[in-house]
């Protein structure tokens, strides 16, 4: 007899909201309010490459070699604006203090169209929901302000569990909080690792989010893959009675 889902896990970054602009016109809008004018292009490439770097060298936000993902942050934006040949330590350290904060500001996030109706219809169909993300300690304030947290029982960032995505382990921590065999919990996420195969590896209910139909892979069955989230409510219903 098959078990009926009682829990639906989500994943919030380009699942269910994205970045409203690009990190580049972001990062130049606070430049600009300390009197620099640099160029979005040049800051964006600078700032995917001070990410890969401190993504390596300290992944998830450094948590097991004693930092927090406000220090992570502030080392990735000084470093992107080292690079963009700002060496003032007092502007850099300024400029970073406000843009870790600024990226809790709702005007900083587009929640996707299809994510409030999705939820709610989940929660109509009597399942709880919690979030499981590999985002740092501010994502509960964002979710806040772009009308969402409410939705949620609990969340599990990595930064407060010290262990991210696709690690086993803080679906886990997901498990003990839901209180329910893995056969009971559905998760869904936009990254074919991180959220399809790794909470399918520990027996959950996966589904991989694919809006821009970029997923190719042979061993996805088409179940399993939602080009919206629209449709995750009729495939979650097939799994309740």
């Amino acid at each position: 007899m098959r078990a009926p889902l009682r829990w639906v896990l989500w994943d919030v970054k380009d699942t269910l909201l994205k970045v409203r602009a690009s990190v580049g016109e972001q990062y130049c809008k606070e430049a600009k309010r300390v009197g620099l004018n640099l160029n979005p292009v040049e800051v964006e490439a600078a700032f995917l490459k001070a990410y890969r770097h401190h993504s390596s060298r300290s992944p998830n936000y450094g948590i097991s070699q004693g930092l927090d993902g406000r220090s992570w942050w502030i080392r990735v934006v000084r470093d992107t604006f080292s690079q963009c040949r700002v060496q003032d330590p007092a502007l850099l350290n300024a400029m970073a203090h406000n843009l870790y904060y600024s990226f809790c500001d709702a005007e900083n996030w587009e929640v996707f169209p299809d994510s409030k109706k999705t939820l709610e219809s989940c929660s109509s169909l009597g399942l709880e929901l919690g979030v499981v993300s590999n985002f740092d300690n501010r994502l509960k304030e964002i979710l806040r302000v772009c009308g969402l947290l409410s939705h949620f029982s609990f969340l599990i960032t990595s930064e407060k569990a010290g262990i991210a995505k696709p690690s086993p382990a803080i679906f886990e921590q997901a498990l003990q909080i839901c209180g329910v065999p893995a056969a009971n919990i559905a998760h869904i996420g936009d990254h074919y690792l991180n959220d399809y195969l790794a909470s399918r590896s520990v027996g959950l209910h996966g589904f991989l989010l694919d809006r821009d139909n970029k997923h190719k892979h042979p061993d996805l069955p088409a179940e399993h893959r939602l080009s919206s989230l629209e449709e995750l409510p009729s495939q979650l219903q097939q799994h309740i009675n």
